[in-house]
């Protein structure tokens, strides 16, 4: 089995979860994405919210939510995605950048709307009452 190792920002408002829509796509993600060679969890995690969304985290207010992992979209059967997931603040405005096209905030029922791996975090967020 491939493992894909990503990174994602959980950010929750009002019972909702922010979520992407890249260009071409169908269904939402949870911003994040992969690291680079030589960047640790925070650069990787700061420089794709920067890239995606516009806004800087607050280094000091970003802690561990949790991984999660599931079969990859768009991805051949046994490619699996292992989401390594953070919270934390940011200084800026939200908006779509790069090869973000939507951005949304989300509730439970929504969860057909996003990847698998998504979905098994709507869950665990419905079954903790951060979800609505």
């Amino acid at each position: 089995m491939k493992i894909i190792d990503k990174l994602a920002w959980i950010q929750l408002k009002d019972g909702q979860i922010l979520s992407t829509r890249t260009k071409g796509r169908s269904k939402f993600y949870i911003p994040g994405g992969k690291r680079e060679a030589t960047e640790n969890d925070f650069a990787a995690l700061s420089r794709e919210i920067k890239e995606e969304l516009s806004v800087d985290l607050v280094e000091d207010t970003v802690n561990y939510f949790g991984t999660f992992q599931a079969q990859a979209d768009n991805h051949p059967e046994g490619i699996e995605v292992k989401m390594t997931c953070y919270t934390g603040s940011y200084k800026g405005t939200i908006q779509a950048a790069n090869e973000i096209e939507e951005v949304a905030w989300l509730s439970y029922a929504d969860k057909e709307k996003v990847s698998p791996v998504d979905k098994i975090i709507f869950d665990w967020l419905k079954q903790e009452q951060l979800l609505n």
